[in-house]
């Protein structure tokens, strides 16, 4: 909110400097964004008086003025073309060498055969008001020769009201605050009201339909009033503040809109048939153009002001255009209202229509600026405009609510605070922000927390309590913690002392993403790009995968933007190989992604997420060194990475194995499931690592024929992760290696091999690694030779060559009896 401080020191005195003001409304919560000097780029612009007006003998619409600027100042000739002004008026004179807001410089110029000495401004080439049609009048009083900074600059603060505080929305509301922060006394305007004619009851009805959406409607009248523009020094702070001088009339409703924070709205009297003004919701088809001129649809749920004719406006909202204050308005009816907060928010939102208005009446009203800021406006517009007020107000409801009484623990707040505080310097506070405190009584019930049941005093404890009187425009204090945090804001937060916790610090625990953030680092360090995709996806994504359109186990989306984000994924490899179909349109076609993401699907009633890794390699890879070629990515790239980020993680990696079931989407030929060492030494499966279908990848438009891709389970990475490292002594008695060159058929797998060895020669067992495939002569068509190397050693002994032929000799065993191996020779 923008705060003109000569506008804000008629409600309180500011003797402080513009910043140390700004400083302590900060620290009172109310932030002060910003300070603006209106008027610091005026230079060289002084008062000056017309002593004559002349026509231009050479020109049919130029002046020519004679102007004095002081006393002592030699008399100006300045040429205009402006037809407002006259002989004895008092106007904003730039003398040369005078640079105008924006940087224009004034100098001695020649119009039509005249020097022209300065220039006259208007209003909007100062910014003092928004009226370019004509020179800017000053009041017959303003001093000639004085600079215009000095009669009509200001500063400006830019204060950030909290949602909270809808009360500090206003003049009046920070004058509260910067009282608080002073020790001053906050001054209310004076209302009083000259009334004549006809009682506003006989010519004005109000009707509400749902006193739930407008507790209250006062309504005033005024007649004989003439249109016009507001007083300079009015027009002069709604500018400042922010808001587009209009007319008397609606500058009236602005000026006490921020005034004391009640939003207005005025009716031209001739546009309400028979002065009967209803509230009501909006009917099915009807339509109302509004202020802006845009005609639009209403929905039933719209709070509407109308007539028996239809809609007058939005409530607390915007007005009607048929209904607005025009040039031939000569009787104004006058809305107060106080309206549901909600319901204003939904119409604001519904219609794109957030105003001033609408934003303080989304924060709450207090209920008796109905009535004050209805009269207000009527003072201010038999003021500025001649008109008569009716005697009178229409008042739907005329009692007004007391103040709201909050009792609370001085002990209690000591404890919230940190802070020792004495009960009477608790009081002391309370009182610079309008909150009388009186003694607590037996019976009372302390708030704790909005909606529930708070903690019912009895006798020693109320001999403690006290009880805050809660003015009505405090709407933000309803618990004892609000009370204890009014009164550390009007103390000072920064009184409050810093002190560690007393509580001890909980033990340590281990960083759960642990095992995640290694695996973005070991596969950012090999090269792999971060990709993050939408987790909705469409029903033709999931039927690709082979996944039913109305699949019970698929989470759909209730109120979904478009279809294709109408479910919840059941697999990384949608958003992944869509990040591939996009960088193929930017012509990159060798990638290397990764996904750390989630994955849903529903079982046994229940909604489940499960973490995943998703790798895809497309294109040309790089080679294993510099002097190696770029070759084409496939099904043993993807595993590579694979046993190096399990390697990192130290968790043992198991063989893949042939896939007992293909999905549309893997090629049948080049798919495996990996297997990691899990508990008891048994394998646990990781994944799938696979090379998509050329058919999966023709339907998502993908032209890569190289893909690999590795769909792997978090948290079977995770629940293998060693939870530390265990060091062990280097071994004493040497290793020994055998390699063996197994003969198997073409369809088992090296992971059946590889559990068959390990089975056999544990305990002695202490590495295999498969370093060899050959197929082709001498070996017989249908078979492959797999070469292993083992590593046989005792932990406390040398071996023998018997106990190592021994140890041999049962892995040769143990696969011809189980697999039909062989050992190649």
């Amino acid at each position: 909110m923008r705060v003109p401080l000569s506008w804000l020191r008629e409600y309180v005195d500011v003797d402080l400097p513009p910043e140390a003001l700004a400083d302590r409304l900060t620290l009172l919560g109310m932030e002060v964004q910003g300070i603006e000097r209106r008027g610091a780029d005026w230079q060289r612009i002084v008062v000056g008086e017309l002593l004559s007006v002349e026509p231009h003998p050479g020109s049919d619409h130029l002046l020519v003025t004679t102007v004095r600027t002081g006393p002592s100042e030699p008399l100006l000739t300045i040429l205009t073309g402006a037809s407002n002004v006259a002989a004895g008026q008092r106007v904003p004179v730039a003398v040369p060498g005078a640079v105008l807001p924006g940087g224009r410089r004034i100098e001695v110029t020649r119009m039509v055969g005249r020097e022209s000495q300065g220039m006259l401004c208007s209003g909007d080439e100062l910014g003092l008001t928004t009226d370019a049609d004509g020179i800017l009048i000053l009041p017959s009083e303003a001093p000639v020769g004085a600079a215009m900074a000095d009669v009509y600059g200001d500063v400006v603060l830019d204060v950030d009201v909290k949602p909270n505080r809808g009360d500090a929305l206003s003049l009046l509301g920070l004058a509260r605050e910067v009282a608080a922060a002073t020790g001053a006394r906050v001054r209310w305007p004076e209302i009083v009201l000259s009334e004549s004619g006809e009682l506003a009851a006989d010519r004005l009805t109000v009707e509400v339909a749902d006193e739930r959406l407008c507790p209250r409607f006062v309504a005033r009248r005024v007649d004989g009033l003439a249109i016009g523009p507001s007083p300079l020094l009015v027009q002069a702070r709604l500018t400042a503040a922010g808001m587009r001088p209009v007319s008397n009339v609606v500058d009236a409703s602005n000026y006490v809109m921020l005034e004391l924070g009640k939003p207005i709205h005025t009716f031209d009297a001739a546009a309400i048939e028979g002065g009967r003004i209803i509230v009501r919701l909006a009917r099915p088809g009807e339509r109302l153009e509004t202020l802006d001129h845009v005609e639009r649809e209403l929905s039933p749920d719209t709070l509407l002001i109308a007539d028996p004719r239809g809609p007058l406006g939005l409530a607390g909202v915007m007005g009607g255009a048929a209904s607005e204050v025009s040039d031939g308005t000569t009787a104004i009816v006058i809305e107060s209202a106080v309206f549901d907060p909600v319901s204003i928010r939904r119409t604001a939102h519904r219609y794109a229509l957030r105003s001033e208005a609408s934003l303080r009446f989304e924060k709450g009203q207090e209920t008796r600026l109905a009535r004050i800021g209805a009269d207000r406006v009527a003072q201010l517009v038999a003021a500025w405009s001649g008109g008569r007020v009716a005697p009178g107000r229409i008042d739907t409801a005329p009692e007004e609510p007391a103040p709201t009484r909050l009792p609370f623990r001085p002990s209690r707040v000591v404890r919230l605070l940190g802070a020792p505080i004495e009960t009477g310097e608790m009081r002391a506070l309370l009182a610079r922000v309008e909150i009388e405190t009186t003694t607590a009584r037996q019976g009372d019930e302390v708030p704790i927390a909005a909606g529930m049941p708070g903690i019912v005093l009895d006798a020693a404890s109320a001999g403690e309590a006290l009880v805050a009187v809660i003015p009505t425009h405090r709407r933000d204090l309803e618990i004892e913690a609000d009370v204890a945090e009014e009164i550390a804001r009007v103390r000072g937060y920064d009184r409050i002392p810093g002190r560690l916790p007393e509580t001890p610090m909980p033990v340590y625990r281990p960083d759960p993403r642990r095992a995640v953030d290694a695996i973005r680092d070991t596969l950012a360090g090999r090269g792999l790009d971060e990709v993050v995709t939408h987790a909705l996806i469409g029903p033709a994504d999931h039927e690709r995968l082979g996944i039913p359109t109305e699949d019970p186990a698929t989470i759909r989306v209730t109120n979904p933007l478009s279809v294709d984000h109408s479910q919840l994924r059941r697999s990384l490899l949608p958003g992944l190989t869509r990040v591939l179909v996009e960088n193929e349109r930017q012509r990159r076609e060798d990638l290397a992604l990764f996904e750390v993401g989630h994955v849903h699907e529903r079982a046994g009633g229940e909604p489940r997420e499960h973490s995943m890794l998703g790798v895809l390699l497309a294109g040309d890879q790089a080679g294993a060194a510099w002097n190696q070629p770029p070759r084409p990515a496939d099904l043993w790239d993807v595993r590579g990475l694979v046993d190096s980020l399990c390697a990192r993680l130290g968790i043992e990696v198991r063989h893949a194995v042939r896939a007992p079931s293909i999905a549309p989407y893997e090629h049948p030929g080049r798919t495996a499931v990996l297997q990691i060492g899990g508990p008891e030494g048994r394998a646990v499966e990781l994944g799938r690592a696979f090379e998509p279908h050329p058919r999966y990848l023709e339907s998502i438009g993908a032209r890569a024929t190289h893909v690999a891709v590795a769909l792997l389970s978090l948290e079977a990475l995770q629940e293998a992760l060693r939870p530390s490292h265990r060091y062990v002594p280097f071994p004493r008695v040497p290793a020994v290696e055998r390699d063996l060159a197994i003969v198997i058929g073409e369809r088992q797998s090296a992971g059946e091999v590889e559990r068959v060895v390990r089975e056999a020669a544990a305990p002695l067992l202490r590495g295999l690694r498969l370093f060899d495939l050959y197929d082709g002569a001498p070996l017989a068509p249908g078979e492959r030779s797999l070469a292993f190397r083992l590593t046989l050693q005792a932990a406390d002994r040398t071996m023998t060559d018997d106990e190592i032929d021994a140890a041999v000799g049962k892995v040769v065993d143990a696969l011809a009896g189980r697999l039909g191996a062989r050992i190649r020779s």
